[in-house]
């Protein structure tokens, strides 16, 4: 009850990464967090092994392989919690990351479900791989500049 009165009246704490407590509402341990990151990366995981299977069939292999890639993701927010995977995820450094890769995702999507599309299906999958390493490398310090310039390098025509 204290801390919903604390998340109600505003006060924030200083808890650091991990603790009890660090999420207001949520109230989950160390150790549930770890399990429950766990149990959502295996699964996202599992799901995007699947797909692997079924990828003659576009349709169930971009559904498997997306809800995949959401659980993988969804998964960090155990560790750090809701809030602050949101407010990460829109950090500015990465928001144009994350708004492609949320795109992707949804285009993949109704791809897969409206249209029907095999080839789009497969070209929207192809984009949300590749929007998914781009939103990836924005947690790694200097890891988008450093590929940017080996893109550049490899892509050169000037010999």
């Amino acid at each position: 009850m204290q801390k919903l009165n604390e998340f109600l009246s505003g006060e924030q704490t200083n808890d650091s990464f991990l603790e009890d407590g660090s999420e207001g509402l949520c109230s989950l341990s160390t150790t549930q967090r770890m399990y429950g990151f766990a149990a959502s990366l295996a699964a996202g995981l599992l799901l995007m092994f699947l797909s692997m299977i079924v990828f003659a069939i576009p349709i169930k292999f971009a559904l498997l392989f997306t809800f995949g890639n959401v659980l993988a993701i969804g998964s960090t927010a155990f560790l750090m919690g809701p809030e602050q995977q949101i407010n990460m995820m829109l950090d500015p450094v990465r928001f144009y990351a994350t708004s492609i890769y949320g795109g992707c995702v949804l285009l993949a999507l109704f791809c897969a479900l409206l249209i029907h599309s095999k080839i789009l299906t497969v070209i929207a999958i192809l984009c949300e791989t590749c929007a998914l390493i781009w939103y990836s490398l924005s947690y790694i310090p200097f890891a988008r500049r450093m590929v940017s310039e080996i893109m550049i390098r490899l892509c050169d025509t000037e010999l």
